[in-house]
């Protein structure tokens, strides 16, 4: 029997070479996405074609409405930085991070695999090509993995210990997008704007977009998306 695993897949580029990885590794995947107030919510019709070419075991989207907590221009009425450089871009905490949303996200993902007995739990959060978010930390992710095993009745009574994997941790933009299209993922199918417009373009000028562009071109690759600013 395959062994099960929890892949948090928003629909972006870096959850989506994840999920791939993940299905490469042999697991059988539960794909869990959010619908949490998100500015660019468009990226959850981008996860149901990702989950539809690639097929999962379920696919589950979750609604939070973090908009009621704020703070972050992807869920509250903050404009989103645009045409940032890489110094500016590596440089602090972006007005683009929202309060608390790995730990959200992977608390919801830890009760699922708790009750699908899953011991491994993936997410594509990255400490390089990245716009400094904090829970994005490999020493982060190490933290929140001591927590569930203490957490969690599987992990006290010592049947299920959860292993929380980050096979992009240490990736460029560019390797990430390699490895991907090693294991065929389709780009196009993916969103990774944070401010599209209206007719559901990528904006291009974003941290998300500008990271996404760069990486493609480090790969010498061509990114498949339309962009508003072409």
């Amino acid at each position: 029997m395959m062994k099960k695993a929890v892949v948090l897949l928003s629909g972006g580029l870096d959850s989506t070479t994840v999920l791939a990885i993940a299905k490469d590794a042999g697991f059988a995947v539960f794909a869990m996405s959010f619908r949490y107030g998100q500015r660019h919510a468009i990226e959850l019709e981008s996860a149901r074609r990702v989950v539809a070419a690639m097929g999962v075991e379920k696919h589950l989207i979750v609604d939070i409405d973090l908009r009621a907590i704020g703070g972050s221009a992807l869920t509250a009425d903050l404009a989103v930085p645009k045409e940032r450089s890489n110094e500016a871009m590596n440089t602090g905490i972006p007005i683009t991070y929202v309060p608390a949303r790995n730990t959200v996200f992977l608390s919801f993902a830890l009760a699922w695999a708790e009750t699908l007995n899953a011991a491994d739990i993936f997410i594509g959060v990255n400490a390089l090509d990245y716009s400094g978010y904090p829970d994005c930390r490999p020493e982060y992710i190490a933290a929140y993995e001591r927590m569930a095993n203490l957490a969690t009745r599987a992990g006290v009574e010592g049947t299920l210990k959860l292993k929380i994997h980050t096979p992009l941790m240490a990736l460029t933009k560019a390797e990430i997008i390699k490895a991907g299209l090693a294991l065929g993922v389709d780009y196009s199918l993916t969103h990774s704007c944070y401010d599209p417009a209206p007719d559901g373009l990528s904006c291009g000028q974003c941290d998300s977009c500008l990271l996404r562009l760069k990486g493609f071109a480090a790969a010498a690759a061509q990114d498949p998306l339309p962009y508003a600013k072409d």
